[in-house]
C-alpha cells in the first residue's frame, strides 16, 4: 500500500510517500526559515498561510517524482498535533478532504511518534528494543520502545526542553533565527571551558531533564559582560561553546544512565537536535567504548517532515494498529498531544519488519 503524508505542524510543510513494503518513495520540503526570521521567531498566522500556499505544489511534485498516480494511492495520513493548531488544520484539512475525494482511509498521525521512528528511515535500521532520545523543539524525552505503539516515557523535561535551551540563548547572544543551528556553529570555534555554566539535574537520581536554569546563567553571564562594554566576539563565541558543552553533557549523561538502568544497547536519537554535531560524536564514541550502538536518522529528516509522517503511519498499517475499514472523515486536532495516548501495551508490541 501507497501512503501519503502530509507534516504541518509549525514551520515546514512536508509532503511524502511510503510504500508499506517498499519504504519511502519520495518526499519533498519547504522550510519557512527565511520568512520567519525577520521576526526572530514562528509568527503562527504566517505559518499558516505558507502552509496554505506550499501543500498542494508539494503534493504534486512529490506524486510527479515517485511516478505514483492518485489512483496508486490507498491511504492518506497527517500530522493531528501537537504543534500549532492553524498550522496542523492545514494538513488535517487538506489530507481528510483528499481522503473523502478519493474514498480512502485517513491516518492521523502523532508528531512525535514520526520522530521516534524516523531514525528506522536509514540503514542499518535499529531493532525494538531500545531507548531513544527524543530531542524535538519544546520536548525532551527519553523513551523505552518496544514496538510500534509500545513506548513507555523513562525521563521528560520539567521546563525547557534542549531545544528552547538552544534558541533562548541564542537569542540572548544576539545570534539569527533559528538559534540553535547559530549558536551551534559559532560554537565550533569557541573554547568551552572559558565559561564555568551548570549542568541542571545532571546528578539527579531521575532521568528527568531542566533547562531553564542553564539559560538563567547565560543571562546572568551576559548581564556582567555588560558592565564591561558588552560581549565581544570571542566572548560570545566562548559562551556558545559552554552553552552547547553544556548541554550535550547532560543529554548523554541523561541516556547513558537510560542504557545502564534498563540494560539495552541501542540508542536511537531523533528530534531537530539530533543533528547537532557535537551530540553525535559524544554519543557515537560513549556508545563505542559501552559495547552499544546509536542510531540517528538522515540530517534531512531531523527537522520536521513529511517522510516521517507517512512511514509512521505505514509502521502503524503494518502493525495492524489502523482500522482500514473506518468511514467518515470527521477530524480534530490537538496542539497539546501526549503520546501515551497513541500507545498499546508493551507485551502487544508488534515489531516493524
Amino acid at each position: 500500500m501507497i501512503i501519503i503524508g502530509f507534516e504541518s505542524s509549525c514551520d515546514e510543510t512536508g509532503v511524502a510517500l511510503v510504500d508499506t513494503q517498499r519504504g519511502l518513495l519520495a518526499h519533498a520540503l519547504h522550510s519557512q526559515i527565511a520568512m520567519h526570521r525577520e521576526y526572530g521567531g514562528v509568527v503562527p498566522e504566517l505559518a499558516s498561510r505558507d502552509h496554505i500556499r506550499r501543500v498542494l505544489p508539494l503534493t504534486r511534485e512529490v506524486l510527479q517524482s515517485a511516478g505514483v498516480a492518485m489512483d496508486d494511492i490507498g491511504a492518506v495520513a497527517y500530522t493531528a498535533g501537537p504543534g500549532l493548531a492553524g498550522a496542523l488544520l492545514v494538513g488535517a484539512s487538506v489530507a481528510q478532504s483528499f481522503a473523502w475525494a478519493r474514498g480512502l482511509p485517513a491516518i492521523p498521525i502523532h508528531h512525535l511518534e514520526g520522530h521516534l521512528l524516523s531514525p528506522l528511515l536509514a540503514e542499518p535500521r535499529p531493532d525494538f528494543p531500545f531507548i531513544a532520545l527524543l530531542v524535538s523543539g519544546g520536548h525532551t524525552q527519553l523513551m523505552r520502545v518496544d514496538g510500534v505503539g509500545a513506548y513507555a516515557l523513562l525521563g521528560e523535561t520539567l521546563d525547557d526542553a534542549a531545544g528552547e535551551a538552544f534558541d533562548k540563548s541564542a537569542k540572548l547572544m544576539g545570534l539569527g533565527y533559528p538559534g540553535g543551528p547559530a549558536l551551534s556553529a559559532l560554537a565550533r570555534n569557541g573554547d568551552p571551558q572559558r565559561y564555568a555554566l551548570p549542568r541542571p539535574m545532571l546528578h539527579s537520581r531521575d532521568l528527568d531533564f531542566s533547562f531553564s536554569g542553564l539559560k538563567t546563567a547565560v543571562l546572568t553571564r551576559i548581564k556582567a559582560a555588560e558592565k564591561d562594554g558588552g560581549l565581544t566576539e570571542p566572548d560570545r563565541t566562548d559562551l556558545a561553546a559552554a552553552t552547547e558543552a553544556a548541554i550535550v553533557d547532560v543529554l548523554a549523561a541523561k541516556s547513558i544512565k537510560a542504557m545502564k538502568q534498563t540494560g539495552l544497547k541501542r540508542l536511537v536519537v531523533a528530534g531537530g537536535v539530533g543533528a547537532n554535531r557535537l551530540l553525535r560524536e559524544r554519543l557515537v564514541s560513549t556508545m563505542e567504548k559501552l559495547g552499544g550502538e546509536v542510531f540517528f536518522p538522515p540530517l534531512e529528516f531531523c527537522t520536521d517532515n513529511g517522510a516521517m509522517i507517512a512511514f509512521a503511519a505505514a509502521c502503524r498499517v503494518n502493525a495492524g494498529l489502523v482500522d482500514l475499514s473506518a468511514s467518515g472523515h470527521a477530524f480534530t486536532v490537538k496542539p497539546r498531544w501526549d503520546l501515551h495516548d497513541v500507545c498499546r501495551p508493551a507485551e502487544k508490541a508488534v515489531a516493524q519488519p
